[in-house]
């Protein structure tokens, strides 16, 4: 699989609207240093703005592959870099047990027996007991990888000082087998949505950009590349009422794949215009909470009145 870098971060600009993401010059400048410099790139905003989104169009642009690890409460180790195939080295215990009792024949004690299968422990957690997590999975590839790992502020802040020396030097330590370093640099995307601050020690290691909702403009224009068939006038109420609606004061605010919902929604359902009452009984699809439902429909335009 080539790797399709881009020259320029103009350039990268444009590979990823090919790919169907839409990216600010801000985003695409720091996506394209983080390729550069091979460093990591943590990216901060609020839910839904297209920070895991970026990491996919990432990996489709330049042709790698994307591996993903998705952070919640209580991820350790085992689950994010590596563990130990337990129950194959429990079968090749069995099934050695002859070679073994033959190799501590005639030792005097636990230690000259322990001497004697020394080497048993080296085979026992060798790469072929080794079940590789994203992590490794992404140091290890065989070409250069994608590696996104996903709302690392729901993880615990451990986790964070785990995440260091993969961060800052593209390798990890297996204590059974030592440093394994990375057979070509990931491009890695950390995504927070603040839910805790991540730790200067992580920061420092890591280039930052910050996502926030787009500008009409630039919604507009993923609307209409996103939703095949969208009208102008509806497209641009859509972003107008979204806009608008994100200034509410609500539980969650609509974000950019829920507003690309709505809109295949309502295109779907054949309407081309806001303000109708099919806009308000879908408007579920946009809204997740309902008194956030209620003051985004007093938000709604209202029908022109009808002569008498």
């Amino acid at each position: 699989m080539a790797d399709a870098t881009p020259a320029t971060h103009q350039d990268l600009e444009r590979t990823l609207a090919k790919v169907g993401y839409l990216a600010d010059s801000r985003t695409a400048l720091a996506a394209w240093l983080a390729i550069k410099l091979g460093k990591p790139l943590l990216l901060e905003g609020p839910a839904g703005v297209g920070k895991t989104d970026l990491a996919r169009a990432l990996a489709e642009g330049l042709s790698r592959p994307l591996v993903r690890l998705q952070c919640y409460e209580g991820l350790d180790e085992g689950k994010a870099l590596y563990e130990w195939d337990y129950a194959k080295q429990m079968l090749y215990t069995q099934l050695l047990r002859d070679a073994v009792a033959g190799k501590t024949q005639g030792a005097a004690n636990l230690t000259e027996a322990a001497a004697a299968i020394g080497d048993a422990e080296s085979v026992l957690f060798g790469p072929k007991f080794l079940l590789a997590r994203p992590l490794l999975q992404a140091l290890t590839s065989d070409v250069p990888v994608v590696l996104l790992i996903d709302e690392v502020d729901r993880a615990d802040p451990e986790l964070e000082a785990f995440l260091l020396e993969i961060l800052a030097e593209n390798q990890a330590t297996i204590p059974e087998m030592g440093t394994i370093k990375a057979k070509h640099i990931p491009l890695v995307l950390l995504t927070t949505n603040a839910t805790r601050d991540m730790t200067d020690a992580l920061r420092r290691r890591c280039l930052h950009a910050f996502l926030d909702y787009p500008p009409p403009s630039r919604e507009l224009a993923i609307l209409e590349l996103r939703v095949p068939g969208i009208g102008e006038a509806l497209a641009a109420q859509l972003v107008a009422f979204v806009s608008d609606v994100r200034k509410l004061e609500l539980r969650k605010a609509p974000s950019i794949a829920e507003t690309l919902d709505w809109a295949r929604a309502l295109v779907t359902l054949g309407a081309s215009a806001l303000g109708s009452e099919l806009a308000r009984e879908t408007l579920g699809v946009l809204m997740k909470h309902e008194e956030d439902r209620v003051k985004a429909e007093a938000a709604l335009p209202k029908p022109a009145p009808t002569s008498p």
